[in-house]
């Protein structure tokens, strides 16, 4: 059985180049839906480039944070964006 922690890795490693999910989006799909904080922090402890965590964004449509800086984490996704259209 995976943990919680594996179970939010995973499926952010699904979220297509150019694409982004919302934390919420990430917890439902998860089944933990009420958890979408939860989803925050632990991606926030992300260091593994393998784990696209830059492409989750917060429900508003803003950024959120990044463990490398929002601003940081807005340049990588217009940059995805650009390269996957």
């Amino acid at each position: 059985m995976k943990t919680f922690t594996e179970k939010v890795y995973e499926y952010t490693k699904t979220i297509p180049k150019g694409e982004t999910r919302t934390y919420k989006e990430l917890a439902i799909t998860i089944g933990h839906p009420k958890s979408y904080r939860a989803v925050g922090n632990i991606l926030n402890k992300n260091y593994d480039d393998s784990i696209p965590c830059h492409r989750v964004v917060r429900s508003d449509g803003k950024a959120g944070g990044y463990n490398r800086g929002s601003q940081q984490k807005k340049q990588i996704l217009e940059q995805e964006y650009a390269e996957s259209r």
